[in-house]
């Protein structure tokens, strides 16, 4: 079968990259781009674990073509700490333990980043509602919305001081 030869941008950067045409995205970015922080948990889109951003949109990446990337813009859990100082929803999570074995943890902070990013103050419904598509079979989700929440009302609160 011939390979198909993508460029797309990955955390910011230019990425060219050769797969097979059945090939997942998911796949394509663990084993072509050696971006290992997407898991797969299912295979299947049900549990949120390869979770990343597609042009902003989030997106289940083991049912995402590694080809469909094509001139897009990929957001993956590498590119949210930067190498000065980790992101505050990584901060909150630590803080409030909302963490355990971590498989689920990098989609859960892709969504919630998602979801911050369009919804700046949820409500505790809408952030359950959102991250109903990540599951998590360690922590229990009390601690990961109460950080998410928090995450959400100080970030809100930087705003403000920044107007």
């Amino acid at each position: 079968m011939s390979m198909i030869h993508v460029n797309t941008t990955v955390n910011g950067d230019e990425v060219d990259f050769v797969c097979d045409p059945r090939e997942t995205l998911l796949d394509v970015l663990r084993d072509r781009l050696s971006l290992t922080g997407a898991k797969e948990g299912c295979g299947t889109g049900d549990c949120g674990a390869c979770s990343v951003t597609v042009d902003d949109r989030l997106v289940c990446s083991c049912l995402m073509l590694g080809a469909e990337a094509e001139g897009k813009s990929i957001a993956t859990i590498e590119g949210m700490a930067t190498t000065e100082a980790l992101d505050p929803l990584q901060v909150k999570f630590i803080e409030y333990a909302a963490l355990q074995c971590g498989i689920c943890t990098p989609g859960i902070l892709i969504a919630t980043r998602a979801l911050l990013a369009k919804n700046p103050d949820p409500t505790e419904e809408e952030v359950r509602y959102w991250l109903a598509g990540n599951l998590c079979r360690c922590t229990g989700y009390d601690k990961i919305i109460r950080a998410v929440l928090d995450t959400a009302k100080d970030l809100r609160a930087d705003a403000g001081e920044a107007r």
